[in-house]
């Protein structure tokens, strides 16, 4: 029999939202119903408005129950976009972990679970080892999310698949635009740490360039992810020589690029100081800051032959990456998936956790996956990085990341030009 215990569960949301994180909250709540709720062990399911915060308000104020939330409209919230409960962008400390632990005692709860990255999972971790230490019988679960992909032990988190599929066809459609109209377009992706969702550009390819000169891949012709130094100096005989081919270059580029001493290119070429974020870093996403900086290189570097400046422009794909509401369905199966699974764990008897996402066939049009667990100190705090097999040279990426992105966004349009 599994060592259980009785008491409330309590279900949040932590970090950026992406378009299928309801898809766990939602499979949270089933997988409980079907089992700790169906036993009797958890007596009520407890949603925290904004995270954690919502845990350590007084008098339970940040809580409300979805214990009897009706299955349709938890479908219909489940394919709902951003995070329904809300979320936080608190990073808890040890101090801030006591108030969580504080809130539990206060409200009953027995079965923590939370949504979100690596700094979700280092909450758990420090709720669980207090709890343990104070002697108060809590299991702490991380559901993972992110769109950034950069969770250990998985193979690729929820999220990443469907904000994979939008940089693809936003792609798709700029190449055209930009074969349309000639010049030269750099769009900024998300991706401070890894450049995972940049990578996902090559997609829009329809193929793996598998080596080919800039010029001779289709677009986009330039990839750079934050793995890899980068260089002014290279950037800008690589957009020469591709546009002096072809008349035109597509750029992808990831937000957080570093040159060769691990400095991030986007705060060198702010035209201001920038914004600084929560956590001390200097506000990428969404600011435009590396996109004007990078066109404003590229129209004082570059003198093509014939002496005529270049048509430059420049997209930062920002917040809108993560909640356009037309996911991958791939990635909302696995997002109710781990849910579920964690709501699983717990009635089997697991203390804490993390659930992870292994690949168990990436056979031709017969893509699968499982779930699994890895503990919460194997993912809690540290970051994934682009693997040296997934990267081409100094800007682009491997046939090895086609072949492991490709089955994860789904169905791509067919494209035709004259």
């Amino acid at each position: 029999m599994p060592d259980l215990v009785s008491g409330n569960a309590a279900i949040g949301q932590s970090g950026g939202p992406t378009a299928v994180i309801n898809q766990s909250l939602v499979g949270v709540i089933e997988g409980l119903k079907k089992g700790l709720c169906a036993t009797g062990q958890v007596k009520r399911i407890l949603g925290m408005r904004h995270g954690v915060r919502g845990i350590v308000k007084a008098g339970g104020e940040g809580l409300v129950d979805l214990t009897s939330i009706p299955a349709d409209r938890l479908e219909r919230l489940a394919r709902t976009p951003s995070a329904a409960l809300g979320s936080t962008r608190d990073k808890p400390d040890e101090a801030y972990c006591q108030k969580i632990l504080d809130g539990a005692r206060a409200h009953d709860i027995r079965y923590f679970f939370y949504v979100g990255g690596n700094d979700s999972a280092d909450t758990c971790r420090i709720v669980s080892e207090k709890a343990a230490g104070a002697g108060y019988d809590l299991r702490c679960f991380h559901v993972p999310k992110t769109i950034d992909n950069d969770l250990l032990e998985n193979d690729h988190t929820p999220g990443f698949p469907s904000a994979a599929r939008y940089v693809t066809l936003a792609l798709m459609g700029d190449a055209l635009d930009n074969a349309s109209l000639g010049g030269i377009k750099i769009n900024v992706i998300m991706g401070r740490n890894a450049g995972f969702l940049a990578a996902a550009a090559s997609l829009a390819r329809g193929r793996p360039s598998n080596g080919a000169e800039p010029s001779d891949r289709p677009a986009p012709h330039l990839i750079y992810l934050p793995e890899v130094p980068f260089s002014t100096e290279a950037f800008l005989a690589d957009v020469d020589a591709v546009y002096a081919k072809l008349g035109r270059c597509q750029i992808a580029v990831s937000e957080g690029i570093r040159d060769a001493h691990g400095e991030e290119i986007g705060p060198k070429l702010m035209r201001g100081p920038g914004e600084v974020d929560a956590h001390g870093n200097v506000q990428l996403s969404g600011s435009g800051a590396l996109g004007d900086g990078l066109a404003d290189l590229v129209k004082s570097g570059l003198t093509p032959k014939g002496g005529k400046a270049p048509r430059v422009r420049a997209d930062t794909f920002g917040y809108i990456q993560r909640c356009w509401p037309h996911p991958s369905s791939v990635d909302a199966e696995e997002a109710r998936a781990v849910g579920r699974y964690a709501a699983e764990l717990a009635a089997r008897g697991d203390r804490s956790a993390s659930v992870i996402i292994i690949r168990t066939s990436n056979a031709p049009d017969a893509y699968a996956s499982a779930c699994g667990r890895a503990d919460l100190s194997a993912v809690a705090r540290r970051t994934r990085h682009v693997p040296p097999e997934f990267i081409s040279g100094a800007n682009d990426v491997s046939a090895a990341f086609h072949d492991y992105c490709r089955p994860l966004v789904g169905e791509l349009p067919s494209m035709e030009r004259l």
